[in-house]
């Protein structure tokens, strides 16, 4: 190491002049309080977190040299909120904490709470065929489907009391929470005339099923209230005198 010795300076009115190598020691001490900044600094990883003894004015200076040194925290302050599909998880995603839940049970979590043992969360309403609904199953764990899409001008869209996301609970006031999607389509298709009774739920699947579900005893009272009533037999043909 060179340490310059400052020359004599030449005195003139006004202004101070040095040699150029003096000029650059003293803007070093100027600035850095002694002549110490000239010295190289030590690199120390991060995990050591070493602290030099203090200097000057009694502070002391930490060194973070670390290549990652806040990094983690900068970018992720909420990692509920960073969620990915476990098939676009890499490395630096583990490193860095993100979730991997899948983006459907993040917003099953946030979902919020729907009473099903309400009976206002049900929709019951009669419709003609074709009722012009586009039902799609649900995850196979549980069962049932739900209402997918309504086609524009067919009797629910008309209606109006069904919205997509409903979950589909009875039809004719038969049960059909958990069935398969064939057994459900099978339900409503073998209904005999040209209306057909709907009930849904408006909650979301994770208020239908599991230990938010309804109970037996509740949903069985429930559906006998909304069964629609048995069609009245035609009357007997009145029999035609001989002549």
């Amino acid at each position: 190491l060179l340490v310059a010795t400052p020359a004599a300076p030449r005195r003139r009115r006004g202004h101070c002049t040095m040699a150029p190598i003096s000029r650059t020691v003293a803007l070093f001490v100027a600035c850095a309080g002694s002549a110490d900044a000239l010295v190289p600094s030590r690199w120390t990883p991060s995990s050591a977190r070493a602290t030099a003894a203090p200097r000057g004015r009694g502070s002391s200076v930490v060194v973070n040299m670390g290549l990652f040194d806040g990094l983690k925290e900068a970018f992720n302050p909420d990692a509920e909120s960073q969620a990915i599909d476990e098939d676009r998880e890499t490395p630096f995603d583990r490193w860095m904490g993100i979730s991997t839940k899948r983006e459907e049970a993040a917003a099953e979590t946030k979902t919020a709470f729907v009473d099903s043992m309400a009976e206002a969360n049900y929709q019951n309403v009669a419709l003609s065929k074709p009722m012009g609904v586009v039902f799609e199953e649900n995850d196979p764990s549980t069962g049932g489907v739900f209402i997918a899409s309504l086609a524009d001008g067919g009797a629910a869209a008309v209606e109006g009391s069904l919205k997509t996301g409903d979950q589909l609970v009875a039809v004719n006031g038969v049960s059909v929470r958990g069935l398969s999607f064939d057994d459900c389509l099978s339900k409503i298709v073998g209904v005999e005339g040209s209306t057909v009774s709907l009930l849904c739920f408006r909650g979301g699947v994770g208020n239908l099923y599991g230990n938010l579900g309804p109970s037996d005893e509740w949903l069985s009272e429930f559906l006998d209230k909304v069964k629609p009533a048995a069609a009245a037999p035609a009357p007997a043909a009145e029999p035609v005198a001989a002549e």
